[in-house]
């Protein structure tokens, strides 16, 4: 059985993803959580696509959501908590972040909400902001990748469009958590040569319809 983790809302790390956050708008953080956690969270994604429970994942919202294999290629399946050992530890974690990022930037976080994404080989998702234009609430968007001995060749990078036409790219390598506004940040996956494995997720505030 996995310990349980406690973080401090003065952990270095958590400071150093809200300092980031503040300053530039997103954040990198390599070996977020213990190797242990990141193995458990890759061996229950694969559990739930062997059984049939991932699904194509759909562009839009509501009713108006559909699958479009041109504009994204994963397959998703959302998390609860109380389902598995290994997503409520994540979820506790995240918790703690949101906390922190709460007492850093007053965001006035109130949840977190994410599922499991896998990439079969040659997906990918074009780019696009993770707010939704009729739909504030996304505040803060987590990506924790679970894919262990990647290598640059790879592909599957994250590539995020900074201010000033700066372009960074995200290595998916297991352990590697990445945070960024999400009404700011656009971003696409690249395609991988072979499968790739993430938890994405959003910090949320109370929002409202905006149309």
């Amino acid at each position: 059985m996995m310990r349980a983790m406690h973080i401090s809302l003065e952990h270095p790390m958590l400071a150093a993803v809200v300092d980031d956050l503040a300053t530039h708008g997103w954040s990198q953080q390599a070996l977020f959580v213990p190797g242990e956690l990141v193995r458990a969270l890759a061996t229950e994604c694969r559990r739930r696509d062997a059984e049939g429970q991932l699904n194509p994942a759909g562009v839009g919202r509501g009713v108006a959501q559909e699958v479009r294999e041109a504009i994204r290629g994963d397959q998703i399946e959302w998390i609860d908590p109380g389902q598995a050992e290994a997503c409520d530890r994540y979820l506790d974690v995240m918790d703690q972040l949101r906390l922190a990022i709460n007492q850093g930037l007053f965001l006035g976080l109130e949840d977190f909400e994410c599922h499991f994404a896998l990439y079969p080989p040659g997906a990918f998702y074009r780019r696009h902001l993770d707010r939704f234009r009729d739909d504030d609430r996304r505040m803060v968007s987590a990506v924790l990748y679970l894919n262990e001995n990647w290598q640059p060749q790879d592909g599957g990078q994250l590539r995020m469009f900074l201010a000033d036409d700066v372009v960074h790219d995200v290595q998916p390598v297991a352990g590697t958590l990445v945070i960024f506004l999400s009404g700011e940040v656009p971003h696409e996956v690249l395609p991988a040569g072979r499968e790739r494995l993430s938890l994405t997720g959003w910090f949320r505030r109370r929002g409202s319809d905006l149309f």
